[in-house]
């Protein structure tokens, strides 16, 4: 859900959000979407309310589960990623009270005073040896580009022996220790998640586990969502794909924001708290060689209340290379992808999330 390694120039960065939406007046030009007003002036109106596909990953992966079992939450799976690329998931050994956990602690961050959080900001924007991890905005790249309505903390968590402490906030002072144990928990998911998608693509159950190599590189976006005057007007995050394998999304309690491009229309993500939402990201696309899809989404404010979220976005070491797996290369289907290195494409990705462009057209074969 946007944000990986970038090559952008150094400027200073932006004022942060949440101080404009204090002064409760109309957002600055920087922040106004081009596709609001179409030919008759009218606002675009283009979110419809829909069910999004739920998979059960206790029926999905327990020893336990009757074979009839498997079968169906299998089905489940392989028709929401094909049909959606995204799906909520529930009963994945996580607990709502641990989920409330780092939601609070998120919220408490964002809840400081400025001078606090400015402890852990970036002083300029990313460049070709940084990742943009820190406190902050999107970085800005050119004049005509749409700022997001958002503020956030991007914290890289795996490989654990490469994690920038200094930068990890002390307040609250639960912080820490919660994120570390997120990680844990939420890597455990990630695991079950790759084996059930390799076995719904007939590869290997351990195919995506055996392409990390023990190296998972593994980034978390807490994301604050200030309110809005006008929330029609603004992108909490414009649309995008993520430039991951797999993203697992833990969103607000109650307010909603997160949607999904499909049939050419947005659809809403109901708010389920005790569920995590995973998306597919370009990494999973090339190697499924297309059979699957990275999910186009986006994130809308309202006008009444702040939103958070956490992202943690799953994918191949640096420089490991990505490409189809060589089972899913046919005659009837002939590769869709090249390879490329993994850095090479988080930092293609990034200018073009910027820009709102797509990266995967980078690499077509």
């Amino acid at each position: 859900m946007g944000g990986n390694p970038a090559t952008t120039q150094e400027a200073p960065l932006p004022k942060r959000v949440q101080e404009l939406a204090l002064s409760g007046d109309e957002p600055p030009a920087r922040f106004i979407r081009k596709d609001y007003i179409n030919d008759d002036g009218a606002a675009i109106v283009d979110a419809v309310s829909y069910s999004v596909p739920v998979v059960d990953l206790r029926r999905l992966s327990s020893s336990s589960s009757s074979l009839n079992d498997k079968e169906e939450e299998m089905e489940k799976l392989r028709s929401a990623l094909s049909s959606w690329g995204l799906f909520q998931v529930v009963n994945h050994g996580i607990t709502s009270s641990f989920l409330d956990e780092i939601r609070d602690v998120t919220k408490g961050f964002f809840d400081l005073p400025m001078e606090e959080k400015q402890k852990y900001a970036r002083e300029k924007q990313s460049s070709s040896t940084s990742s943009g991890e820190a406190y902050g905005t999107d970085d800005i790249i050119s004049e005509d580009q749409i700022i997001n309505w958002s503020d956030r903390m991007y914290l890289l968590i795996l490989p654990r022996d490469q994690r920038r402490l200094e930068i990890w906030p002390e307040k609250p002072h639960a912080f820490r220790e919660t994120l570390n144990e997120y990680v844990i928990k939420t890597s455990l998911v990630a695991e079950l998640v790759l084996e059930a998608i390799a076995n719904t693509l007939d590869l290997e159950e351990n195919y995506f586990m055996n392409q990390l190599e023990d190296q998972t590189l593994a980034f978390a976006r807490f994301n604050y969502y200030p309110p809005c005057s006008k929330p029609n007007l603004v992108y909490g995050l414009k649309p995008h794909t993520d430039g991951s394998m797999i993203t697992i999304v833990l969103q607000d309690r109650e307010v909603e924001g997160l949607q999904v491009l499909k049939d050419q229309k947005w659809i809403k993500i109901p708010i389920n708290p005790h569920a995590l939402l995973v998306n597919l990201g370009d990494q999973m696309e090339i190697m499924s060689n297309g059979i699957f899809k990275s999910s186009m989404h986006r994130v809308m404010t309202n006008s009444e209340k702040a939103r958070i979220s956490i992202a943690a976005f799953y994918s191949l070491p640096f420089e490991n290379e990505v490409e189809p797996a060589d089972a899913l290369i046919n005659g009837s289907r002939p590769r869709l992808y090249r390879r490329v290195k993994v850095k090479d494409y988080l930092e293609i990705f990034n200018q073009r999330y910027l820009q709102g462009k797509r990266a995967i057209d980078y690499v077509e074969a």
